[in-house]
């Protein structure tokens, strides 16, 4: 065998040097490279970049507000998918740039990279456009852009076609009464395809930046074409309260832990910015959070996060130690956090994000920042009001516990058929194996038709499926004999596995949710009844803690073309007939039970978390009204017909008649 040298290994390489030279190096200039590789900068192309648009314009104009400078902003979305962003600020600066002769500095502005006032800090002491690219990366994927300026006592405009300056600078003469900003632009659709802003998405935009600056109004308009039930045509939002105001909103009316929610403001030392919180525990709630930083979304949440849930979670092992609840010493984060409303705004100098769309906060000062300021104010919150402190604590606690025992649980496993032997579960029951650390769910379904579709359609390390056959026995008319010799409800008492009565145990059962899934009409309905009874009756403990819910299939699925939808009954089915498919010709499909939808249509509709809606079955908190449900299920449900005729006959008035004749 011959040796090979260095030179032979590289003899017959597919790119030669001829292939590969100065020519084949690009250079990209003005606004090219945004147009080349959009993703870079708004990250891709989808709904949530084309949004992040108008979300970048309208942060340019809360940068003012925050600075003092502009009081009002105007957010309107015409016909054509155009929208337009106006303040009453300072204005772009329009005279000639010094680096750029014969440009004005508002050209540059637009159609130049990493141009903008907020690099040294001398324009915006806190503000969300950092990087000098936000607005001129809109020019660059819009088709056209019109910005006005009034500065001066003097009207200025400029327009661009993705990206190109169309003409110099127009001076179109005295604005007297007139001052600030107006960006007004059009999606390029060579970038985002036929996609439209959402008014819906929009809106809510506009009414949350309001919500993050006490000082500003936000006036919201769009043509009537495009308003709907949900979104007026015009709307006005000013909210001197702030955060706490938002979050009256998202509770509103909800039983809380505390009947006072955590709210406050704290500026930082030496003028490093300050923070805006207000935070709430409704009971029997999934909570959700909002981030903020210098008035920008931050939903992945980061160091300023990291900083509330510090502050929280070290309050309230303190207050536990004062009070002598020694197990406060295991509370964590996610305890605490779990089923909260939390808002949190920050207003910090030179915030460092993990991208350019600011999904996430990484600088590190904040969590400091934010934890020193919200700790002494939690503290005085805990211990000012010791009887809510307690109230706080014990429900925190009751997380912490459910925590600890899922992960007992976890160690158990399950997932062997050993295991199943020792835990005595019944044979039909399809258990799921509890690993990665997901709450657990168990679906009670009607039928072995239902069944077969939904253990194709669960997750099958969270979601347990049991099979029921028909109509279980109706607990409230039965004898304790008869109730014991129920294979059915003998089955479920063994999956479930946190005994019955006086020995049932919330702390015991198998899973974190128990959901009824029954078929969409009248016998599912029955069936959902008589289940609800049963866990009322013999588990009630297991309805107070809210592990019970019900699920909520569709019962037709409309078809026009493409477009495909659910509808969860026919007033339901009325109200998409007249408004998504207003005017098409639709094709409806009747679901007669969930053993009909495959098991794809099952788990998009039904049983995943992402997609699904669930109906929590609870019990009132005051003793009184829970007797009174006690009264009433005893009167449906029990052993006298005479009652459930009364029932019927006194409200008899009360039916719409819409339902009767539908």
């Amino acid at each position: 065998m011959s040796e090979t040298t260095p030179e032979d290994l590289f003899a017959n390489t597919p790119t030669s040097s001829g292939d590969y030279n100065a020519s084949a190096i690009e250079v990209l200039e003005g606004l090219e490279p945004v147009r080349r590789r959009p993703g870079m900068y708004i990250g891709g192309t989808d709904d949530r970049a084309l949004h992040h648009l108008a979300a970048e314009v309208l942060d340019n104009s809360m940068d003012e507000a925050v600075a003092g400078h502009a009081t009002r902003i105007e957010v309107r979305l015409d016909e054509g998918n155009r929208i337009t962003i106006a303040d009453n600020g300072r204005g772009m600066p329009v005279d000639e740039h010094p680096k750029f002769p014969g440009k004005s500095t508002l050209e540059v502005i637009l159609s130049t990279l990493h141009s903008g006032g907020k690099f040294s800090g001398k324009a915006y002491a806190t503000s969300g456009g950092l990087h000098g690219v936000g607005v001129s990366v809109v020019n660059a994927l819009s088709s056209h852009t019109r910005v006005e300026v009034a500065r001066d006592r003097q009207l200025y405009a400029q327009e661009f076609s993705r990206g190109v300056t169309q003409g110099g600078l127009q001076n179109l003469g005295a604005a007297p009464n007139r001052r600030g900003t107006t960006v007004a632009f059009t999606p390029d659709t060579e970038i985002f395809g036929d996609r439209k802003f959402s008014p819906k998405r929009l809106f809510k935009l506009a009414r949350s930046k309001a919500y993050l600056f006490a000082g500003v109004e936000i006036r919201w308009k769009c043509a009537p074409s495009l308003a709907s039930e949900d979104v007026p045509a015009d709307a006005v939002f000013k909210f001197p309260g702030g955060l706490a105001d938002h979050l009256a909103e998202q509770v509103a009316g909800r039983e809380c832990v505390t009947a006072q929610p955590f709210t406050g403001r704290q500026d930082f030392p030496d003028e490093q910015g300050r923070v805006e919180w207000a935070i709430a525990w409704p009971l029997y709630s999934d909570g959700a959070t909002s981030w903020y930083c210098n008035t920008v979304p931050t939903p992945d949440g980061g160091t300023h996060e990291q900083g509330l849930r510090m502050a929280l979670t070290r309050a309230l092992r303190a207050f536990g130690e004062l009070v002598g609840a020694k197990k406060a010493k295991d509370i964590t984060a996610d305890d605490v956090m779990t089923g909260a409303e939390v808002m949190l705004s920050v207003f910090i100098r030179d915030p460092q994000f993990q991208s350019q769309t600011k999904d996430r906060l990484t600088s590190p000062e904040a969590a400091r920042l934010v934890e020193n300021a919200v700790r002494d104010h939690f503290d005085h919150f805990l211990t000012d009001n010791l009887d809510r402190g307690k109230a706080l604590l014990g429900e925190v606690m009751e997380r912490m516990d459910e925590r600890l025992k899922r992960k007992a649980e976890r160690e158990i496993k399950r997932k062997t058929a050993t295991n199943a032997k020792k835990l005595r579960l019944p044979g039909k029951l399809t258990d799921c194996s509890g690993e990665g650390g997901r709450e657990t769910e168990l679906f009670i379904v009607e039928g072995d038709s239902a069944g077969g579709s939904a253990k194709q359609a669960r997750d099958r390390k969270a979601q347990a499926i049991l099979p029921i056959r028909g109509k279980i026995l109706n607990v409230a008319s039965a004898t304790a004999d008869k109730i014991r010799a129920n294979s059915e409800i003998a089955d479920l008492i063994l999956a479930l596995g946190c005994g019955t009565r006086k020995d049932c145990d919330a702390e015991s059962l198998r899973y974190d949710r128990i959901i009824i899934m029954t078929d969409a009409d009248v016998d599912g309905a029955h069936i959902a009844t008589l289940l609800m009874t049963f866990f009322f009756q013999e588990m009630p403990d297991i309805v107070k803690k809210g592990h019970l819910f019900l699920a909520q299939p569709p019962l037709y699925r409309l078809t026009a073309g493409k477009e495909s939808r659910y509808a969860r009954d026919d007033a339901h089915r009325a109200e998409l007939e007249a408004t998504v498919f207003k005017g098409k010709k639709v094709e409806v499909a009747r679901f007669k039970g969930l053993g009909e939808m495959n098991p794809q249509q099952l788990r998009e509709t039904t049983m995943a978390p992402e997609t699904r809606s669930l109906i929590r079955i609870t019990l009132p908190q005051e003793f009184e009204q829970r007797a009174g449900v006690a009264r009433l299920v005893d009167e449906l449900m029990g052993r006298n017909p005479e009652h459930r005729f009364n029932f019927i006959q006194n409200r008899a008035g009360e039916v719409d008649r819409d339902l009767i004749d539908a």
